[in-house]
């Protein structure tokens, strides 16, 4: 049976990977479902096939409830209809919870009732290193296996060495939970912190934003004006084609470094033939025939009759006023950072600021109360 877990870990144990249950088959979520209902609090990670697929599951759902972990394995054939409202129904301590959230809201519609963010609170804390990996090896001693991270959680066994990773993402979750809120406490941030999770749950139900038409407009697209810019346009949409028929992510067809250094060399005038001596490597041999059929439909494509960036028809450049008034912020923003030893965007993004300059009546919307309380103490800020 999994053992309860002690307020305090020995140190023994620290790198040890606990006990768990790994639930493949329906029979088995019954001791899941009533360790649930016996928890006050639960710590909950997932694991994903982005770097294996086209199309991004989850995979494993790492939860630790009432001295249990269980690993649900999301890819069997399991009814988790009563899971969800359970999971939703607890506190949830999680760390880096973004990409987590987006995923379980875009797969059930799964929004947690409450949230400790150990990631955020690290943040807030102004600690450098706040990955997980780096968190527990320096409160705790535990050495995680970073290689894991990039693993492919698709595959079907699990390894054991993978398993016990999984396990150990939520193993101490607790225990780092109530050390961060301790020192957040001693700065009076918990506040902070309690703003940040409420809003990032409720930003998570925007999910990921989709693919539109200018979804190929790649870093460094902006430099092309001519021929460069068909050729990437074609190119992009080649990559996809086989990302979707392989079904795996478009950067293992071609990274974006390749698609940009093909689409200059047309853009400075290299003709097709000189374009097309690319080395795509051998595992690439079978894709160079359609990828040159992709640059000739690119140089035979009219750059001017590709999609356009329309401008928003209320936008207008900042005025003088507007861009002195963003420069006042952004200094307070900035003395502020440094007074408190935090890293200046967790006060305000660079958007945020231009938000404020636009319209500073829109604080209160624009900024979480603990920050706009900040700004607005500023005598900057009332001049």
């Amino acid at each position: 049976m999994p053992f309860s877990l002690p307020g305090t870990i020995e140190p023994s144990r620290l790198n040890t990977a606990p006990h768990y249950q790994l639930i493949t088959r329906p029979e088995q979520l019954a001791p899941l479902f009533a360790a649930l209902d016996r928890s006050t609090e639960i710590a909950l990670d997932t694991e994903a096939d982005n770097l294996f697929r086209y199309k991004t599951r989850v995979c494993l759902l790492q939860i630790h409830a009432a001295g249990e972990i269980h690993l649900v394995d999301l890819l069997a054939d399991l009814n988790l209809d009563a899971l969800w409202p359970r999971l939703a129904a607890k506190p949830l301590v999680m760390h880096g919870s973004d990409y987590d959230l987006r995923l379980l809201w875009e797969l059930c519609r799964f929004v947690p009732h409450s949230l400790f963010d150990t990631m955020f609170a690290a943040q807030l804390l102004s600690i450098p290193r706040f990955g997980l990996a780096a968190l527990l090896e320096t409160n705790f001693g535990v050495k995680l296996d970073k290689d894991h991270q990039k693993a492919n959680w698709s595959q079907r066994p699990l390894d054991r060495d993978m398993l016990d990773y999984a396990a150990m993402d939520v193993f101490h979750l607790f225990a780092l939970r109530d050390k961060l809120r301790a020192d957040l406490v001693k700065l009076d941030r918990l506040p902070w912190l309690e703003q940040r999770c409420r809003w990032q749950m409720s930003v998570a139900k925007d999910g990921f934003t989709p693919p539109d038409e200018h979804s190929w407009r790649i870093n460094g697209s902006e430099k092309l004006r001519g021929r460069g810019l068909s050729v990437l346009h074609a190119l992009w949409h080649w990559r996809e084609g086989w990302a979707e028929k392989l079904n795996t992510p478009p950067f293992k067809v071609v990274g974006n470094e390749m698609l940009g250094r093909i689409a200059r060399a047309a853009e400075e005038g290299a003709p097709p033939e000189e374009v097309m001596r690319v080395n795509l490597g051998r595992r690439h041999d079978r894709l160079f025939p359609s990828l040159a059929e992709a640059i000739r439909r690119g140089f035979a494509t009219d750059p001017h009759t590709l999609p356009r960036r329309e401008r928003r028809r209320d936008f207008n450049p900042m005025t003088p006023d507007e861009l002195a008034r963003q420069d006042r912020i952004k200094a307070d923003r900035d003395r502020l950072a440094a007074g408190l030893q935090l890293d200046p965007t967790l006060i305000a993004t660079r958007t945020q600021l231009v938000q404020l300059a636009r319209d500073p009546s829109s604080i209160e919307e624009v900024l979480l109360p603990w920050q706009a309380k900040l700004i607005k103490a500023e005598p900057a800020w009332r001049s």
